[in-house]
């Protein structure tokens, strides 16, 4: 709603009376002659404000009290979007595995990324026990059962629904 827009730009540092009094007048000068309350409440950090409009309308907001100008001040993480990122082996026609990328990663990063996550897959637990029991290492195998956590962590996504030019793999020669 533009009131929780409008509250989330109010700047709060502390629910001291003074400056919950200094944000009422503020807010008394945006509504006119509106009834403003303005309650703090101390264990959840947030005071609600309530305003009452002369033709009976009603609207309530909660103000996060955050530091001055920490909202610009600050330095922002920047979520890099996914891209996709198709791959195969060697002489495969087919199957070809739909993966996605950070779009920062050029498709031989994400390659290498994969690559090493593949040798990390296979010298992990789980992965010891797939040889053990299928007595080989494989690369759909891997891509089959690599926990999508595992290649978040290295920039990679399990699904991508769109796909790209397919990245031909080079795998490691088995030993």
């Amino acid at each position: 709603m533009a009131l929780e827009k409008f509250c989330g730009g109010i700047e709060l540092p502390n629910l001291e009376p003074k400056t919950v009094e200094d944000v009422k007048l503020q807010l008394a000068a945006s509504f006119g002659d509106g009834d403003i309350t303005l309650r703090p409440n101390k264990k959840e950090q947030s005071p609600m404000m309530e305003v009452a409009l002369p033709d009976g309308s009603q609207f309530a907001s909660e103000v996060k009290v955050s530091p001055v100008g920490a909202a610009y001040g600050e330095e922002q993480e920047v979520i890099l979007k996914f891209v996709p990122f198709p791959i195969c082996l060697p002489g495969d026609k087919e199957p070809v595995w739909l993966r996605a990328k950070r779009e920062n990663r050029s498709p031989e990063e994400a390659g290498i990324a994969l690559s090493k996550l593949e040798e990390e897959f296979w010298a992990s637990k789980t992965g010891q026990k797939l040889i053990r029991d299928s007595e080989d290492r494989h690369f759909p195998e891997f891509i089959a059962r690599v926990p999508g956590g595992l290649l978040t962590e290295v920039g990679l996504k399990r699904h991508y629904k769109t796909p790209e030019p397919v990245k031909l793999l080079r795998t490691a020669p088995r030993r």
